[in-house]
């Protein structure tokens, strides 16, 4: 399964309640391949998408509209899953449920809960959406059908902090972001958070086998040692994170723990020195070895 997959399996599962399902829907539909009067047709190659979308028409809709369902194979083998609403009266009663003008397909604000704003999202992301494995590059981006689509999206991405940019593809409008803070908002903001935590390992990993790369004079083992200990401290800090929350430190273990996660390169003498007052290494190695200890305690509780 491709990380865009996982990525769409772990946002189709918090799709719950009534209210996420419509503005999933909605989402998915309004971003859909084709919307005429006589047709509207949503095309995908995830299997997670092809279960999702005919479920929640059922569920939004009671069984009321038809959906024609048609499995292509492309020449690379790969599945291409098409569901296509025919007729004007059906794509009238989706139009009408859905608050969507075919003439002019545009994002009805108002159809969205704040609550559910994010769902909205996910649903767009289901439809016409895709994420490169970060192993290989950040890469996030939807495939719009339309320039107004494109620009109503643009905006409501913008007004949460997340400004992509766009290229025309094939009559489509891509927005696209390769910046890997922007990616990884996006995902935590649908609800992948287990998919952010998967890349900002990679890219962990990766600063760490660049900077060590850098350093001509680096003993393997001493390099092999370093990605460990940031990795392990990072697992700690986490830990303490989602179970009592950061806050619950004291203020000064609070900032090695904000320093070493914006900077998993550093050595434990450079970790000093960007703090505010600089601490020496062995003071640094003091911290850690604390924040450790109450990571051990958390797991010593849950196992019990």
């Amino acid at each position: 399964m491709s990380f865009s997959n996982d990525v769409k399996s772990e946002i189709a599962c918090t799709v719950t309640d009534s209210d996420k399902k419509f503005a999933c829907l909605y989402g998915m539909i309004i971003f859909c391949k084709q919307y005429t009067r006589d047709t509207i047709c949503l095309q995908t190659e995830s299997d997670v998408v092809a279960r999702l979308f005919p479920q929640l028409m059922s569920e939004v809709f009671h069984d009321a509209i038809h959906i024609e369902k048609e499995m292509l194979q492309r020449k690379n083998k790969t599945a291409l899953y098409s569901f296509q609403i025919n007729g004007q009266e059906l794509v009238s009663r989706v139009s009408s449920m859905m608050k969507i003008n075919p003439d002019k397909r545009e994002i009805d604000i108002k159809n969205i809960d704040n609550n559910n704003l994010a769902n909205f999202l996910a649903g767009v992301f289901l439809s016409c959406g895709s994420v490169t494995n970060p192993n290989n590059e950040y890469h996030l981006e939807f495939v719009v059908a339309t320039g107004q689509l494109y620009s109503d999206l643009s905006l409501m991405l913008g007004s949460i902090g997340l400004e992509g940019k766009k290229v025309i593809r094939k009559n489509s409008h891509i927005l696209y972001f390769k910046e890997s803070e922007n990616i990884e908002d996006i995902l935590t903001f649908m609800g992948a958070q287990q998919s952010t935590l998967e890349l900002i390992n990679v890219k962990i990993l990766k600063d760490v086998r660049n900077r060590v790369n850098r350093i001509s004079n680096c003993d393997l083992a001493n390099c092999n040692k370093t990605i460990e200990a940031a990795l392990k401290q990072k697992m700690d800090i986490e830990l303490i994170a989602s179970s009592c929350g950061l806050d619950s430190l004291p203020v000064t273990l609070q900032e090695i723990a904000a320093a070493r996660i914006n900077h998993p390169e550093l050595s434990l003498k450079e970790l000093g020195e960007i703090l505010d007052p600089p601490i020496g290494r062995s003071g640094v190695n003091h911290r850690l070895k604390r924040i450790t200890k109450i990571a051990d305690e958390l797991r010593q509780k849950n196992q019990k």
